[in-house]
């Protein structure tokens, strides 16, 4: 039987952990070896105390550190920790503070790499936590890359989310899966060296997705597992910071990863994507999004130099669909499809 470390990594939130954990305790089958840990980011809110008065014989078990090392650098961390302490698992899944799992959740994801070997990593379905039936935005049922390498999910399009209706119920390979829930093999988590640390947080799911496929994995949607996510419990979706990362991180993604002779003329294409969507912010009085976005072009320029390209054994196919294609199809992309 497959074996799962489940790691939560907290930064104060406590109050998710108390809502959430006694429901992963209860839905998860935890009994073929698989453990429950928290990595904490240095919270300031009382939640390792709580944990620990919580649960002191262990169910729960606690990674502490110093201070917040992002979303890259506590899992990676927290990874090392638990492989320190002689801890050995087939699986890793990083899941958020903020998300409800139900029954069978974990096992549908177990059974599901047990049985395609070729898979290195995959994610469930993930639903809004407040209306839902609706998919949730930042993960839904699994991510695609348009062909300038703007995320989008099965389910949700820009700010067009879909309603759940069973449209997506068959497990299909993806580009991405999200962070909020992904297993990862332990083995390929090792191989690539994690997330990388230089993105702090957001988009480093897909920048390790697009590496794994780059190594020849294959990125699975797997909707027979099922969780609710809340969403915005680091950073709210209107932040200006996550925006800046976003932008930011899309960027070094792309040079990390795209083929040499293709790199510096796509990369310049999205700038001035980006330029354009930078001044609409300014047009429309959104000053804090203008210059998060300038920000973030101003960062990547001095960063790019000091990120690891990725060596590709498996070249991954350039999509040709664009965003302005997919709101002509009625802002659906059609199911199944990775390279179109």
């Amino acid at each position: 039987m497959s074996s799962t470390a489940v790691v939560i990594l907290n930064w104060n939130g406590k109050d998710f952990m108390k809502k959430f954990i006694p429901l992963i305790l209860s839905r998860t089958d935890f009994s073929g070896g698989s453990v429950l840990y928290v990595a904490d980011n240095g919270s300031q809110d009382g939640s390792v105390e709580w944990l620990r008065e919580t649960w002191p014989d262990g169910e729960v078990r606690l990674v502490c550190f110093d201070r917040n090392y992002g979303f890259t650098g506590g899992y990676n961390r927290a990874f090392a920790e638990i492989e320190r302490s002689g801890a050995k698992f087939d699986y890793y899944l990083l899941l958020n503070s903020d998300i409800e799992v139900t029954d069978g959740w974990l096992g549908e994801l177990e059974h599901f790499m047990d049985s395609h070997p070729r898979c290195g990593a995959c994610a469930p379905k993930i639903l809004s936590y407040d209306r839902r039936t609706t998919f949730e935005h930042a993960g839904a049922c699994g991510g695609y890359v348009d062909r300038w390498y703007f995320p989008y999910c099965r389910g949700r399009i820009l700010s067009k989310v879909e309603e759940d209706r069973g449209q997506y119920d068959t497990p299909c390979r993806v580009f991405w899966a999200s962070g909020a829930a992904l297993m990862v093999r332990s083995g390929l988590w090792k191989r690539s060296g994690g997330l990388d640390e230089s993105f702090f947080a957001h988009m480093e799911e897909i920048d390790l997705c697009w590496r794994a496929q780059l190594a020849g994995w294959e990125i699975w949607a797997v909707p027979s597992s099922r969780v609710y996510h809340v969403g915005g419990g680091t950073l709210p979706n209107n932040s200006p910071r996550k925006l800046y990362l976003n932008f930011r991180n899309n960027l070094l993604m792309m040079f990390k990863n795209l083929p040499d002779g293709a790199r510096g003329r796509i990369v310049l294409s999205r700038m001035c994507i980006d330029g354009i969507i930078a001044c609409l912010y300014l047009l429309t009085g959104k000053m804090s999004f203008f210059k998060a976005v300038i920000k973030a072009h101003r960062d990547f320029r001095s960063m790019r130099r000091s990120v690891a390209r990725t060596a590709a054994a498996c070249p991954v196919t350039r999509p040709k669909v664009t965003m302005v294609s997919l709101a002509l199809k009625g802002f659906r992309y059609p199911d199944g499809k990775i390279g179109d």
